[in-house]
């Protein structure tokens, strides 16, 4: 019954590198249409070559694998094939990571590289009713300077992107070192948020939070560690955008089950689930939800805060925002109930539907367990 709840119930996803989405059989169909030597001989073999010891022997692959990326289509048809997933998995928004440097650096120019993209989101928007915003990362293991560089490439589309981020290599690639960028960025309108704590000390997180300013971290997971900064999270209720099944993949933990996102959630952080890049991870958002559910026995009332964090922490505006929020609540209230537990006397999404209608915050004590 949970299952089909998780895949029924509206998402957003705030954590998606749409790089990281490419699957082999596209990788392979784009690269014959570009008439490029495959980095591999099969797609057998890139299955195989997803054994990933760390965040570097991943990107590696990855790296290679976006290499096929050439022509504005090749863009398009990479983000309408991540829509068409998230379609199917019920979600309603998705905000959208791309990586300029890693085709700028190619001789691919910025323009083809976010005309393809913004392109295949406007049809998403148009045909499936997914809103999106895109988010520019910096690849942390290159300069500042050219970090600067392609900020400044940007800027004649910056309409099409709400705010800049930072990824790649985390550790050795603080996030201080690039404070007068994200300045710069901040000064031109964008907003920001910045991968720290996954691989990377707590210290990168207190940095991306006080030298670059963000609205949201993504990973975040070692945050436990420090106290104080738990409850400085807590407090301003600061997003994290939480990644499971590439954090068991990356070996940041062992096991889904030894995940802390339960942990972080009781704490009252703002955790949201996440994909990251699907392609390589074995899975999309759903997969996601339903390894944790299986793996932290999580209840119908962790999977609707979870949610609703995702909801509350994106980038759109308070009424559209607040739309969506109301369309899961309704969703909840509607759900079939049958087989979930009462409490006193009162179904799960009874209880939920009545604290949206009071306007009520709720916790963990306020619901039986599922």
């Amino acid at each position: 019954m949970i299952k089909a709840f998780i895949r029924d119930i509206p998402k957003a996803e705030l954590h998606i590198h749409i790089e990281g989405s490419l699957e082999p059989d596209l990788m392979f169909a784009i690269a014959e249409r570009n008439k490029l030597i495959r980095p591999f001989n099969s797609i057998e073999e890139v299955r195989s070559a997803y054994q990933f010891t760390h965040l570097k022997s991943f990107l590696d692959v990855y790296y290679e694998g976006a290499g096929v990326l050439m022509q504005e289509r090749d863009f398009y048809d990479m983000t309408w094939a991540y829509l068409k997933r998230a379609h199917a998995q019920n979600v309603r928004h998705t905000e959208i990571f791309f990586d300029p440097q890693a085709h700028t650096s190619r001789g691919v120019s910025f323009e083809t590289v976010i005309t393809g993209m913004h392109r295949a989101l406007v049809d998403g928007q148009r045909l499936f009713g997914i809103s999106s915003k895109l988010i520019m990362c910096f690849l942390r293991h290159l300069s500042a300077d050219l970090a600067m560089d392609t900020l400044h490439q940007a800027l004649p589309f910056k309409e099409w992107i709400i705010g800049v981020g930072l990824d790649s290599c985390e550790v050795g690639h603080p996030p201080e070192k690039f404070t007068r960028v994200f300045d710069k960025a901040l000064e031109e309108g964008f907003l920001t948020v910045a991968h720290a704590g996954e691989e990377g000390p707590v210290e990168y997180i207190h940095q991306a939070l006080e030298k670059l300013r963000v609205s949201r971290i993504d990973h975040g997971v070692r945050c436990v560690a420090d106290t104080q900064l738990v409850k400085k999270l807590v407090e301003a209720q600061i997003p994290l955008t939480v990644c499971p099944l590439s954090n068991v993949r990356l070996h940041v933990f062992d096991s889904i089950k030894k995940h802390n996102l339960k942990h972080m959630l009781d704490l009252g952080l703002c955790v949201t689930v996440n994909s990251d890049d699907p392609a390589y991870f074995g899975g999309y958002i759903t997969e996601n939800f339903l390894a944790v559910q299986e793996g932290l026995n999580l209840d119908y009332n962790d999977i609707y805060r979870l949610v609703k964090n995702s909801f509350e922490a994106t980038f759109l505006d308070k009424q559209i925002k607040q739309g969506l929020i109301t369309e899961l609540d309704t969703f909840i209230s509607g759900y079939n109930q049958k087989d979930i537990r009462r409490h006193k006397g009162k179904t799960f999404a009874h209880t939920i539907h009545q604290s949206a209608l009071n306007n009520k915050s709720y916790d963990r004590e306020s619901f039986g367990s599922a």
